[in-house]
Formats: structure tokens, sequence, C-alpha cells
């Protein structure tokens, strides 16, 4: 008798064996196919929380936007300011000379220097208070995730031709800027100086932000506004943002 005859399965055997591996791979096949209806179970449910905080989010934008300019609308024009509803940001600009008191050139910051200029003062006085009284509204101050100071000047720095030198000293700069805003706000605006039940809040909220020329203001022929791009902005982060960014990062992982 050969050794092989012993070695060589029986019809039965081989039958057996391909039952057992057909066995295992749809066995396979159902786990796979539970984990995939999982997943897109978990992913619809993510997607429908997201379009939730989606919605809840432009509400409370649209109603803020709407806060805001029906508050500031006679005090704009006089201030050089503006108001994005994209951005739920208040926008003070560098004003070329004009007719009033504040819209002289200038009137944020002189040329590269981070002293804050006594009508820009005078504009932050007036905003400030009736700016943070809309923001801590019972219906917003709970969504707030941070209130942004942001600092941006235009792409030129005095005599400095290298594109990237200027990047890196308009960093400093706006930096500076925005940093001496936040000062002046905690530490010289009267009516937050007197009240000491804001400033724990505001610590908890507020930043300072440089951007240097990151964010450019681009004309319609698509060149550099260098005016309009030297400029202090006050922009809402809310937590619905943050929320959406968890969200996609636990679907990632």
């Amino acid at each position: 008798m050969k050794n092989s005859d012993f070695l060589a399965p029986t019809s039965t055997e081989s039958e057996d064996n391909w039952l057992s591996v057909s066995d295992l791979m749809a066995g396979l096949m159902i786990i796979f196919l539970f984990i995939a209806v999982a997943y897109m179970v978990n992913v619809q449910n993510e997607k429908k929380s997201i379009q939730r905080i989606a919605v809840t989010y432009q509400k409370l934008q649209v109603n803020l936007y709407e806060d805001l300019k029906r508050e500031f609308k006679h005090d704009l024009n006089r201030w050089n300011a503006a108001i994005d509803r994209d951005r739920l940001s208040v926008r003070f600009l560098v004003s070329p000379e004009g007719e009033d008191t504040f819209r002289e050139p200038e009137v944020l910051f002189k040329v590269g220097s981070d002293i804050i200029e006594n009508r820009f003062k005078i504009i932050l006085i007036e905003f400030i208070p009736r700016y943070l009284k809309i923001l801590r509204k019972n219906v917003y101050r709970d969504e707030i995730a941070e209130i942004r100071i942001e600092g941006h000047t235009s792409s030129e720095y005095k005599m400095e031709r290298n594109r990237y030198k200027k990047y890196i000293k308009n960093m400093e700069l706006s930096q500076d800027r925005a940093r001496e805003v936040l000062r002046f706000i905690l530490l010289e605006i009267p009516a937050i100086v007197s009240d000491s039940g804001i400033k724990p809040w505001l610590r908890q909220h507020i930043t300072a932000n440089g951007l240097s020329s990151s964010q450019l203001i681009i004309t319609a022929n698509g060149t550099e506004d260098r005016m309009a791009s030297r400029r202090v902005e006050f922009r809402v982060v809310t937590n619905a943002e943050k929320k959406i960014v968890q969200i996609i990062q636990e679907v990632e992982d």
C-alpha cells in the first residue's frame, strides 16, 4: 500500500473541508455586512447631527447679524466700519481723509505703530460696551466660543522688498496691534473697568490674533485694496463650528 493512499482525502472529507471554508467565508461576509451597515448608520446619524447644528448656527448667525446691524446702523458710516454677515465680524477700516472727525488717515494706528490713535480709542469706548451687551444676551452667550480681535495689514511694509520678510514683520505688527486693543479694552474702557462681572467672562472668550497680510481685501478687478486691508476686526466664533469639527473628526477616526 502506498503512503499516498493514507494521505489522500476521501471525497466525503473534501466536501466537509469545503463546507467548513464556505461556512467561514459566509460568516465573515455577514460580519463585514454588519460592520458596513453599522458604519453607514453611524455616518447618517453624524450627518443628521451636523445638519441640525448647521441649521441652529445659521439661525443664530442671522439673528446675531440682525442685532448688530440694528444696534450700530447709525454709527458704521462715521466709524468707517462694516459688519460682515458671513464671518460675523465688525470690521474697522483705515480711511482716506474724509469729512468728519473720525474719517481721517490712519485713524486706527499710525503707519508701523501699535499705539492706538485717540480717535480709535473714542470709537472703542463707544463700541465695545454695546457690542458685549449683545453678545452676552442669554440667547447668545452660551453659544459663543471665542471673540477674536484680529489685526490685519496690507502686503506692504515700509521700504522692505522681500515678500516673506514683509509678511513676518507685518505679522509682528498685526499681533502687537491686536494685543494692544485687547489691553485697552480690559484696562482702559471705563464701562469695562467698572463692571467686575464681565471681566471673568471676557478672559474666557476674548483673544488677540495677528494675521499679517494673510486675508487681504481684493477689489473687483482682482488687485489688493491696501487701504481696506489695513483693519481691525471683531469676529465671533460660535460653539457650532467647533461641534461640527469634532463630529467630523470622530467620523474620520
